[in-house]
């Protein structure tokens, strides 16, 4: 439990980045513990990653640094992997409400419900009257002449704005700038390539051999849907061995590959496992890049291999405490929970009510953590992510946000059915977003529901 403050509330004027999910809820939360916010989104709707446009960018590897860049990476077909119960807000449930039964109430939704109850959240909490939509944040950083304030310049249709902030919470995601695999040969093959943030509909692989690179969950979920119209669909796998090659159950048309070996020029594919395809396109599947090119913290916070760093517990850095803050950079993770208890403990720290560690102390944690990823042969760009280490991590650390703010831990109905359709997904289930054996966790997460609400669980 967070030591006791005795200080009495401050408010705080603070500066949100992103009215995505993760900055809906910052926003929440941040009002509730008495400060006055600002949101700063690029868009024209809330919503982030989950607000589907078809629009794709002129460069579908997204190399071209001059390229006008897309911000969001959904494609049409696209389903929840995580059951709405699981993927909710603690205190706003994403159920089938009997007001919204003409939406799609399937319990892996598309993304379009998603979309829908991020709007019933941001309606309920009266959130979009401290957005500023169509508004870029072009740089965030301290004020030289004051540390503990912060100098945000934003642009607008209205011109350049330049504002002094007691603190910035950066939630503007990370699905933006693309990674992408490595491949010995890619100089001289003549097939075509898109990265996944390019893709949206399957028609137009129709008939086509894809390579598709990457079996975390969004590789093996697109290689399924384009399946339905290719000719052929080859996934390519670092996390399997060297000699595997195997149908997918469920398709005539899916195999799963070790890693590629080499590309030719006469359009060859070459797999460790010594088989060869003659591919039209390969997919890269390969995830993103952390992106923060308004950020000015002259070195204190950096990017480097994917790390975003140093920062204590993923949301503050050291040097730059309390006054910047992220939420939302771990992954894989049932993101809405997180992002609240992030949020929870960014805003209770802005208000006194829970004290940080010294600036050496938080160092020294941070530290720790790194040396213990490096001992465990953990690259640096998997610093974030929650399951390397142990596959309960992120529960680990979601009881640990919720004790630093006194609120309740995270339910147990809700791990269990993380980890149900996790084992469903890596059992190579086809099924999984339509057949399920948990209704006992979908009573329990009801009942929870409605103890939270009348408990007035609420901080």
């Amino acid at each position: 439990m967070a030591p006791a403050v005795n200080t009495p509330t401050t408010s705080r004027h603070v500066a949100v980045i992103g009215a995505g999910a993760a900055g809906l809820v910052a926003a929440r939360e941040l009002r509730r513990k008495g400060h006055s916010v600002v949101v700063f989104e690029r868009g024209n709707q809330i919503g982030g990653v989950w607000a589907y446009m078809p629009n794709v960018e002129t460069d579908p590897l997204s190399i071209d640094p001059t390229r006008p860049i897309i911000h969001w990476s959904l494609y049409s077909s696209l389903r929840t992997i995580i059951p709405r119960e699981c993927m909710g807000f603690t205190d706003f449930p994403f159920s089938t409400r009997p007001e919204n039964m003409s939406r799609d109430p399937r319990r892996h939704p598309g993304h379009s419900e998603v979309l829908a109850y991020l709007k019933d959240f941001a309606r309920e909490f009266k959130i979009e009257e401290m957005i500023r939509f169509e508004t870029e944040v072009v740089r965030a950083g301290p004020v030289a002449e004051n540390q503990k304030k912060w100098r945000v310049e934003s642009k607008s249709s209205g011109g350049i704005s330049d504002e002094i902030y007691d603190a910035v919470v950066v939630c503007n995601g990370h699905y933006t700038e693309p990674r992408h695999a490595l491949i010995p040969g890619i100089e001289s093959w003549p097939g075509k390539q898109i990265h996944s943030h390019n893709y949206r509909v399957r028609d137009q692989f129709k008939d086509q051999v894809v390579v598709v690179i990457g079996s975390s969950v969004s590789g093996v979920d697109i290689s399924r849907d384009i399946a339905n119209v290719t000719k052929e669909v080859h996934l390519s796998s670092r996390s399997t061995k060297p000699e595997t090659y195997e149908n997918v159950p469920g398709y005539d048309n899916l195999w799963l590959h070790s890693t590629i070996e080499t590309v030719r020029q006469d359009g060859s594919v070459v797999f460790h496992n010594g088989k060869t395809v003659y591919a039209d396109t390969i997919m890269h599947c390969t995830g993103y890049k952390y992106h923060f090119p308004f950020l000015d913290t002259k070195g204190e916070v950096t990017v480097e291999d994917n790390r975003v760093g140093p920062l204590y517990k993923h949301v503050f850095p050291p040097a730059l405490s309390p006054g910047l803050s992220f939420v939302g950079l771990p992954w894989p993770v049932i993101p809405f929970p997180m992002f609240e208890l992030q949020s929870k403990w960014v805003a209770m720290v802005l208000a006194g009510q829970v004290s940080l560690p010294t600036q050496d102390e938080m160092m020294e944690d941070t530290k720790m953590f790194y040396a213990k990823l490096e001992a465990s042969n953990i690259p640096k760009r998997y610093t974030h992510l929650m399951a390397e280490l142990d596959s309960q991590l992120q529960f680990v650390y979601d009881n640990w946000l919720a004790d630093q703010c006194d609120y309740p831990r995270i339910e147990k109905w809700r791990e269990q059915m993380f980890y149900i359709v996790f084992k469903r997904i890596q059992a190579q289930s086809n099924t999984y977003k339509d057949d399920w054996d948990d209704d006992h966790l979908i009573t329990e997460a009801y009942e929870d529901f409605v103890r939270f609400t009348s408990n007035n669980l609420i901080v």
